[in-house]
């Protein structure tokens, strides 16, 4: 497999959506609840100027087993 930037990223969104699905499935155990508390990064750019205007909201929602999902992919890139 050639080893360019769009497989690292590729790697990388698998590796959250996999780490985001597991957390979801470890939600209900209490014992793992600092697995799955998220914390939420938000950023709302906009702007009016008088011919256009825009607003833009971005909202990153992550927890431990996302982070854990995205070291995995870019460990998984780095042995491919």
């Amino acid at each position: 497999m050639k080893k360019n930037g769009f497989t690292l990223i590729l790697f990388l969104i698998i590796g959250l959506i996999v780490g985001i699905i597991t957390g979801q499935l470890l939600a209900p155990v209490k014992a793992l609840s600092f697995l799955t508390q998220s914390t939420s990064i938000v950023w709302q750019p906009r702007a009016d100027l008088q011919v256009i205007s825009y607003d833009i909201n971005l909202q990153i929602k992550l927890n431990l087993c996302s982070i854990l999902g995205l070291a995995a992919a870019f460990w998984l890139y780095r042995k491919v």
